[in-house]
């Protein structure tokens, strides 16, 4: 299939007390054109920081990328400006945001959100512009359009205010989304709405999406491939039915046996011991041995290679590293 975003060997570092503080230590993945790739991993893996380090939203922050590249439709935006990367965010490639009620500007209304990207990425006048903000709202569940374009966001519920967040990232039909957490502080029936929207919309469009997501529930329904990040790094990479059916990183595994099972005893539930390293004391070796109950004493002392085990699957742990190749070199 053909690749529409590559990331290879990505390093996002910031500056905290005038020393360099990195955060991402060499993130590999692809996303094919038309799949949808999910990423998983606790909080404080590095996921939302991917994200961000694609998109280059760095601004008011001492964030910046320090090694690697992105390659997004055989272009590399590692060293792209400000203006440049303006071109292409909102149109060729667009950002749902975990927090709609952060995100939209509170003092707004609606539509005049809408039509800024409309207004920067598309070539239609006034009125054709306004037609264009109903349609989408409309395309993405929003009950009396013509009306909430006049509304502020606090006068919308959560599910309300995500498809407006939907909305505004499909409103100049990108060809890449990247989903932060779209379904959070959202209960159950409005996730599922909402889940179920921005699968319908990825099929009619046909565009890839990158879902950055802890929820495993939420991977299984609307993944076709997933990357595990763990501590600034991927660790494990395979197709949805292939990681469930047969987890390979000992940090993969523990993830899924920690999901609660239907008439699983509280007492029986199982979670990884320890917490995520912080990045500014990371461990020698694998950063996931101090965690993890199958650590040898080389686990300690090196970090092991991103290696291929054949049929589109990554895993980088020394149980799997001999006489393999290094992937990403």
């Amino acid at each position: 299939m053909e690749k529409l975003l590559q990331v290879n060997q990505l390093e996002t570092q910031f500056t905290k007390d005038k020393e360099k503080l990195k955060i991402l230590r060499g993130v590999s993945f692809h996303i094919n054109k038309g799949e949808v790739l999910g990423l998983v991993g606790e909080s404080g893996c590095g996921k939302s920081l991917t994200s961000l380090s694609i998109m280059k939203l760095f601004k008011g922050t001492s964030g910046e990328i320090a090694g690697g590249r992105i390659v997004f439709k055989g272009e590399d935006l590692t060293h792209r400006s400000e203006r440049e990367m303006r071109k292409i965010r909102g149109k060729q490639m667009a950002m749902i945001f975990q927090e709609p009620m952060t995100s939209l500007n509170p003092v707004m209304k609606i539509g005049e959100q809408l039509l800024e990207p409309i207004r920067l990425h598309l070539d239609l006048n006034e009125k054709q512009a306004k037609e264009h903000v109903i349609y989408i709202l409309k395309k993405v569940g929003i009950p009396r359009a013509e009306e909430i374009i006049y509304e502020f966001p606090h006068q919308l519920s959560g599910g309300m205010r995500q498809r407006i967040m939907i909305a505004m990232a499909m409103s100049c039909n990108p060809q890449l989304l990247i989903a932060d957490e779209p379904t959070t502080a959202l209960d159950v029936t409005i996730q599922a709405q909402i889940l179920e929207l921005m699968k319908q919309l990825q099929k009619e469009e046909g565009m890839s999406v990158l879902l950055i997501t802890h929820d495993l529930g939420v991977v299984a329904e609307m993944c076709d491939r997933v990357a595990v990040m763990y501590a600034g790094r991927v660790v494990e990479e395979a197709n949805v039915f292939d990681l469930f059916e047969s987890p390979k990183h000992p940090y993969t595994k523990g993830l899924i046996g920690s999901v609660p099972k239907i008439g699983q005893r509280k007492d029986k539930l199982t979670s990884i011991k320890g917490n995520v390293p912080d990045p500014s004391n990371m461990p020698k070796g694998c950063k996931f041995a101090p965690r993890c109950n199958d650590a040898k004493a080389i686990c300690f002392e090196e970090e092991p290679n991103a290696t291929d085990l054949g049929n589109g699957r990554m895993c980088s742990c020394w149980m799997f590293e001999e006489g393999r190749e290094n992937v990403y070199a």
